[in-house]
């Protein structure tokens, strides 16, 4: 078995808490993030936890006496790594699941079927919002539209105000219809 000297151990935890806060702080700003795949499941978020301490380790023993540069460096990077492979795994995850035909339409094998009025136009998100699973928040969260991003409005459930967003002609995910606007009628981005 491996053992540490302490001051190592506190030095490479410090840096995977500190590339864990960067590598989520940088989810909000960008498409991707340790928490912005476009697949639901938790293999992202537990292979950037993974990453950031193996880098960690990795950057400590390369930066020798005094590595706490390079330790927080190969946090960072391995948070960064480790967090793309989960998402991989997520997708492909997903991509077992398969799709389905439900009432006309297809949709990824994590979704609630329901009743659709027919859309068909392309929409925008106002700011960014979560996917889910079902149209309710309480659903699961199966992806993520960032503010301004163009989309496929496939249908609005019927009797709500919630949209079934689409890729490829393939159902995604549902989001609430107040977080969303047609592309050719004029929106604020709040």
């Amino acid at each position: 078995m491996l053992t540490f000297p302490n001051a190592i151990m506190r030095r490479v935890l410090l840096a995977s808490v500190m590339a864990g806060t960067l590598a989520v702080g940088a989810g909000s700003t960008a498409t991707a993030g340790v928490t912005s795949c476009s697949a639901s499941g938790g293999k992202q978020e537990a292979g950037a936890a993974i990453g950031a301490v193996v880098g960690g380790l990795l950057g400590n023993a390369v930066g020798g006496r005094h590595a706490t540069g390079e330790t927080v460096v190969g946090a960072a990077a391995g948070a960064a790594a480790g967090s793309a492979i989960g998402c991989e795994a997520q997708k492909s995850d997903a991509a077992k699941r398969g799709a389905y035909s439900h009432n006309g339409y297809r949709l990824n094998g994590n979704l609630s079927p329901a009743r659709y009025d027919r859309i068909g136009e392309t929409f925008v998100a106002v700011s960014g919002v979560n996917l889910r699973a079902a149209p309710t928040t309480r659903s699961a969260r199966v992806g993520r539209l960032q503010a301004r991003e163009r989309f496929q409005a496939l249908a609005q459930v019927q009797g709500t105000d919630w949209i079934l967003v689409g890729e490829r002609g393939v159902g995604v995910g549902y989001v609430r219809a107040d977080f969303v606007r047609p592309v050719d009628r004029r929106y604020a981005v709040h």
